[in-house]
């Protein structure tokens, strides 16, 4: 071979084996030697071959290195965390596994927070935490490689600075940095300017383009915006009197894509200027006061405004002179109108006055001298008696009273109530004085109700009243069955008991009066042998009886007399024999008290 292919020389004579050349793990890692072996001992020589294969171990003698010293990578700020931001591709020109295997490291440039990850195997860096360009614009990176020699002391490295640049999205709506309130005279000219509005935008460029505009407040043309500069000026001459604020919906848009805007209200306040005379709130006052009052009385409180603002707008009142304007005076800074003498309504009724404040306005003032509360009211009546049926609904009007009072105002506007025990039955509207029950209605319970109505007037200082009579009737309706006194009864008859003999009598009572509660009997089936007496009760035999050991029952029937007739009904046992268990009181003796005055049917 040539003489730059051979790396190796033999010793003919030892057989030892010399490099001849630098070995190169990269050019050639392996080598297959042929040795001839001649052996002069013999003759003729013999020769021998021999093949001998040689690996080369590499050594760490190359750095990893890429291929730009410097790079610029541009990344959006509103990428999710974990985007891929760029590959780092080192090289290095080792042969072995370890010697060429690159690791890849991260250092930042400047101080702060690192926001991006870098895969030590790949050279993949990636975003560790959501990217801000308003915070952090461009970062400074020192990307490493190093090889991974198994000897730490052998491994080379190569590095290169990366700088991350933050590229703007739109995500910043302006913000207003201008006041939201501001000054102007109401005597300014047209033109005059009257604020600045000011909004900031962190974004770059476009994004960052503010431009203004009012979106409401400024309906009537007051005012005109510069959209780019935001200066806001007069647009008409401004009168605080007719209107002294303006309350300005002002947007700041942005220039991006989609475009961000941000409102502010800006509130002008139009100041005084002392252009307005005073007015009263009324040209004519009307009131009135009550005779035989103190001196000191409170009158009246007359006001008048000043559209102006400040101390423009103060006023001071006084009473010009006129008849009986002696008798009063007024408080020179509240208006109030007090009466210096008591007033005679009898002498005079009506006084008329004039007052004026500290400038040229002025107002009539007519004022009425009032009675005094002194009349009672008074009913149509000093008694009234009514009568109702029991079956009336709750809530059902009774009766209407009515009281009429000659007073005016409170003095004779009437209210009404009731005193004395209603037992719950009724109730007066306090406004109508109309009288309805509260309650159902029971004559059996209560027949009568008596109690008083009270008329009373409204006046704040010694209200006077009248009281009448009220007796309320309860008619009956029929509301209550008849009632035996005995169900049911037993009689004995005997055999021998004659034609036209009573042998039984029934009782019923029915509480409710007249027809409603007249009982008359009846038998409820036809019968031959007895008969029924209709108003007494009494059952008569009517046929001799047919054995000594006659038995039969009876059912009789007590009916009111009312227009709807209520009934009830009771069982008769008549027999001949004789019972065979005795029947007999439970005592001997009874006693009972009765209160005297008792009601009939009292039980």
């Amino acid at each position: 071979k040539d003489d730059d292919d051979v790396h190796f020389e033999i010793d003919s004579l030892t057989g030892d084996l010399f490099l001849s050349k630098e070995l190169d793990y990269e050019t050639a890692s392996h080598f297959l030697l042929q040795v001839l072996i001649k052996d002069y001992n013999n003759n003729p020589p013999q020769n021998n071959t021999i093949l001998l294969s040689i690996d080369v171990e590499d050594q760490n003698d190359h750095s990893p290195y890429f291929q730009d010293d410097f790079v610029v990578i541009g990344i959006e700020e509103n990428v999710p965390v974990g985007t891929l931001v760029y590959t780092f591709n080192a090289k290095d020109g080792d042969g072995s596994f370890l010697n060429s295997k690159v690791q890849y490291s991260l250092e930042m440039g400047n101080m702060g927070e690192n926001p991006f990850l870098l895969h030590p195997s790949y050279g993949t860096l990636t975003t560790a935490f959501p990217l801000d360009r308003e915070i952090t614009r461009s970062v400074i990176l020192t990307v490493s490689a190093a090889d991974q020699a198994i000897n730490l002391t052998d491994r080379r490295l190569d590095s290169l600075a990366a700088k991350i640049v933050i590229l703007d999205i739109n995500d910043n709506s302006p913000n207003f940095t201008s006041s939201p309130l501001s000054y102007v005279m109401e005597d300014v000219e047209v033109g005059f300017l009257v604020h600045r509005i000011i909004a900031k935008d962190p974004d770059e460029g476009r994004n960052g383009q503010v431009t203004y505009h009012i979106l409401s407040g400024n309906e009537n043309k007051a005012f005109v915006l510069d959209k780019i500069t935001g200066l806001l000026t007069t647009a008409q001459l401004l009168d605080r009197e007719i209107q002294e604020r303006y309350s300005l919906t002002v947007m700041a848009l942005d220039d991006g894509s989609p475009a961000l805007s941000t409102t502010q209200v800006l509130t002008i306040i139009v100041l005084d200027v002392n252009d307005e005379t005073p007015k009263f709130l009324k040209q004519l006052y009307e009131t009135a006061v009550r005779e035989n009052q103190d001196p000191g009385e409170f009158v009246i409180k007359v006001e008048a405004v000043d559209r102006d603002a400040g101390l423009n707008s103060l006023l001071r009142y006084e009473i010009l002179p006129g008849t009986g304007y002696e008798k009063f005076k007024i408080n020179s800074d509240s208006g109030e109108l007090l009466t210096t003498a008591s007033l005679d309504r009898e002498t005079q009724e009506v006084f008329s006055i004039k007052g004026s404040p500290s400038r040229s306005s002025t107002a009539q003032l007519t004022l009425t001298v009032l009675d005094e509360n002194d009349h009672n009211p008074l009913f149509a009546k000093t008694q009234y008696q009514i009568s109702v049926t029991e079956d009336l609904e709750e809530g059902s009007a009774v009766l209407d009273l009515f009281a009429s009072d000659k007073d005016d105002g409170l003095n004779g506007e009437v209210t009404y109530s009731l005193i004395d025990d209603t037992f719950g039955a009724f109730a007066i509207d306090s406004v109508t004085g109309s009288i309805v029950t509260t309650k159902a209605l029971d004559r059996e319970t209560k027949s009568q109700y008596t109690f008083r109505a009270v008329a009373s007037d409204c006046s704040t200082h010694l209200p006077r009243s009248t009281t009448v009579s009220v007796v309320v009737h309860i008619d009956d309706v029929n509301d209550n069955d008849p009632v035996f006194l005995q169900n049911p009864i037993r009689a004995f008859v005997p055999a021998e008991t004659h034609v036209n003999e009573t042998v039984a009598t029934v009782r019923a009572e029915d509480v409710d009066l007249g027809s409603n509660g007249a009982v008359v009997f009846s038998l409820m089936t036809v019968e031959t042998v007895f008969q029924i007496d209709t108003k007494t009760g009494d059952i008569i035999l009517q046929e001799p009886l047919a054995s000594k050991d006659f038995s039969t029952q009876l059912l009789v029937t007590a009916s009111d007399q009312g227009i709807s007739r209520r009934t009830a009904t009771a069982m008769v046992i008549i027999f001949t024999e004789e019972q065979e268990e005795e029947i007999l009181f439970s005592h001997s003796l009874y006693e009972a008290s009765v209160p005297e005055n008792s009601a009939a049917g009292g039980h």
